[in-house]
């Protein structure tokens, strides 16, 4: 049984692996993404871009995309990486570390959004793929639930910043402990509010 969702495009006979990322936006902590090859003989039920599920559902549907998939891998991009190549770029390398990280080789990547990673095979960007292609609705499953829980992590080692409450997007909460304790290692240097912040520490003396 071919996946519904992609008679809109015509790949019979691809070997396709969706792809998407999680974590652009926030001020703090790595930037996630995914790949997965789902197996037609096993599909999975209520795969929809990651954002339109509570973070129950997500869960639960991580779990049978990673029992059920031919293929699947998440990787990511460090802080460090971020700043250094700027968050576009480092969205793109952790796509391809994902893809490269399959342990089937798939023939074309379908990526969400309007640009591709630099692969050795075919790709194609689809803007809101990951509500049109239920490989890449998959894949973002994979990048918010993987991205999620590293935030936890982050959580238990800086507590004073509320990591597992806005997950390092630049929440008024966020930005309230931003500024009462300073930055902190896994922040992102590069976006304007933490260099913001910086510059103001600098100016000050407290940094």
């Amino acid at each position: 049984m071919t996946d519904p969702n992609l008679s809109l495009f015509s790949y019979d006979g691809e070997t396709i692996c969706g792809v998407d990322e999680a974590g652009r936006g926030p001020l703090a902590g790595p930037v996630f993404a995914a790949a997965v090859i789902l197996d037609p003989a096993r599909p999975i039920s209520g795969l929809r871009d990651s954002k339109k599920l509570t973070a129950e559902r997500r869960e639960l549907l991580a779990e049978q995309i990673k029992a059920n998939a031919l293929a699947w891998a998440i990787a990511e991009c460090s802080e460090a990486e971020i700043d250094s190549l700027n968050i576009l770029q480092a969205t793109m390398l952790a796509m391809r570390r994902a893809v490269e990280g399959l342990a089937v080789l798939p023939t074309l990547a379908l990526i969400d959004g309007n640009r591709c990673p630099v692969l050795s095979i075919r790709s194609e960007a689809i803007i809101k793929g990951d509500d049109k292609v239920q490989a890449i609705s998959a894949a973002s499953i994979l990048a918010k639930t993987a991205r999620d829980a590293a935030l936890e992590v982050l959580h238990q080692q800086y507590p004073h910043y509320a990591f597992d409450q806005h997950k390092g997007y630049p929440t008024a909460l966020h930005m309230e402990r931003l500024r009462l304790h300073g930055v902190s290692p896994v922040h992102r240097k590069s976006y304007a509010p933490v260099r913001a912040l910086l510059a103001t520490s600098t100016a000050t003396g407290k940094a």
